[in-house]
């Protein structure tokens, strides 16, 4: 039988446990009970979050929904739609902050710079990381957005920006929206074309990640450096 949160002892409610033990505490349908705020008639916020983790698979997947698409579910609404996209959008940014004054000098450091956002995209997108010599980020270029599993581009579109920034090198990284980094044959292809471009113009091109979502045993991305194919 569902249970008004309100009813329920002040150290089980969501928003109380936050406030005496931190964010860590709580599971993810309590964590986004408190962004909904209230539930809908027989489900109270807890089921309502636990509902929409299940529905989406999980916060990845809920987290790649449109607001228009969040306002279509049941006891959602475009208010709380836009705060829970909101907050999605805030945990990515927090994410990419905290990379983007390191050394991109390795392919967990690009992973981690980009994976908190492009993980969240639903179509595949290829982003040119462009760096000093000091190899520190100087500004991140969207070269093009493609399906839901390809992404079209030549290399001159990746090499347009890092000319005209000045970039001493650059990265490229692209998603894979079903989760697997692993990359496909045209992925390969793109990445010789795009090296041997690189090196006629002699600019640096430190690696192809592809983003993927992390399992047990994977990292949760496919560096092509790593993989001796650069």
């Amino acid at each position: 039988m569902t249970q008004n949160l309100k009813l329920l002892p002040a150290h089980e409610r969501p928003r109380e446990r936050l406030v005496a033990q931190g964010a860590a505490a709580l599971q993810d349908a309590e964590l986004l009970a408190i962004l909904l705020g209230t539930g809908v008639r027989g489900t109270n916020a807890v089921e309502l979050g636990r509902a929409l983790l299940q529905k989406f698979g999980g916060l990845s997947g809920l987290a790649r929904c449109t607001v228009a698409e969040l306002a279509g579910q049941r006891g959602i609404g475009p208010a709380k739609a836009v705060q829970l996209a909101a907050a999605f959008g805030l945990g990515a940014r927090f994410a990419r902050g905290e990379a983007e004054s390191a050394r991109l000098d390795s392919p967990a450091a690009i992973y981690g710079l980009l994976q908190a956002e492009m993980r969240l995209l639903s179509r595949e997108c290829l982003r040119v990381v462009l760096l000093n010599a000091q190899l520190r980020l100087q500004r991140v270029v969207e070269v093009s957005s493609g399906t839901v599993n390809e992404t079209v581009a030549h290399p001159r579109d990746v090499l347009q920006p890092v000319i005209q920034q000045g970039a001493y090198a650059f990265a490229l990284v692209h998603n894979h929206p079903s989760g697997q980094a692993d990359p496909s044959e045209a992925d390969r292809r793109f990445t010789v074309r795009l090296a041997e471009a690189a090196s006629l113009l002699q600019v640096k091109l430190v690696d192809h990640v592809i983003i993927g979502a992390p399992s047990p045993g994977r990292s949760g991305y496919f560096s092509f450096r790593e993989a001796g194919l650069l």
